[in-house]
């Protein structure tokens, strides 16, 4: 693994964990030798996670639209800050730069942003893993509901075993560098999600 993509928050949330999460998992990463790739701003856990490689002599590549320089400031140390025109095109260029996809604690944007690329790794478009480091029972019931899904015939179980999940950066990462796709036949899946009446059973 050269590269992993880190989704996470523009804040830092109220509890100090999560600031020493990204440290620690920035850390892991330069550890590594692994590059990071993000979405470019120097606030919050984004921000702090950035920083921490940049300290440890890491590679940082950070992906921004114009739109976002300032409202979510640019960070100004990076050797490889990458401007975009819009969304689309940071999710697609920082999907294409990595080798894996991690979320740390975050909103909106990093709960859209690392289901976009497990829903591509359903859909067999790529297949890098996909996980989240689970902080301070951060994730706890995005995690239920999963199971919940899948309990209720919408996620397979090859597709929810396909989620990392770990609360220790290096766990994680051992994880992510150990991952093999599963071998999925979409016939199978596709007949396996319709009705019973509908299948001929």
């Amino acid at each position: 693994m050269k590269r992993v993509c880190v989704f996470c928050g523009s804040s830092f949330g109220v509890n100090p964990a999560y600031a020493k999460a990204a440290n620690d998992l920035g850390n892991a990463i330069a550890k590594r030798n692994i590059c990071l790739v993000y979405g470019g701003a120097r606030v919050g856990l984004m921000g702090e996670i950035a920083s921490t490689v940049i300290r440890a002599k890491g590679e940082v590549i950070g992906v921004i639209p114009k739109d976002l320089v300032e409202k979510e400031v640019a960070h100004g140390n990076l050797s490889d800050l990458r401007i975009v025109g819009s969304m689309h095109e940071r999710k697609s260029l920082m999907a294409e730069l990595s080798d894996g996809f991690i979320a740390l604690p975050g909103g909106f944007g990093t709960i859209e942003e690392i289901f976009e690329v497990i829903t591509w790794a359903q859909l067999s478009f790529h297949d890098k893993p996909c996980g989240f480091l689970n902080i301070n029972g951060y994730y706890d019931h995005l995690i239920k509901f999963l199971d919940h899904s899948l309990e209720e015939n919408f996620i397979v179980p090859e597709h929810r075993a396909m989620i990392i999940i770990d609360d220790d950066p290096e766990s994680l990462l051992d994880k992510f560098l150990n991952y093999v796709p599963p071998k999925i036949d979409k016939a199978k899946w596709i007949l396996g999600m319709m009705p019973k009446e509908e299948k001929g059973d």
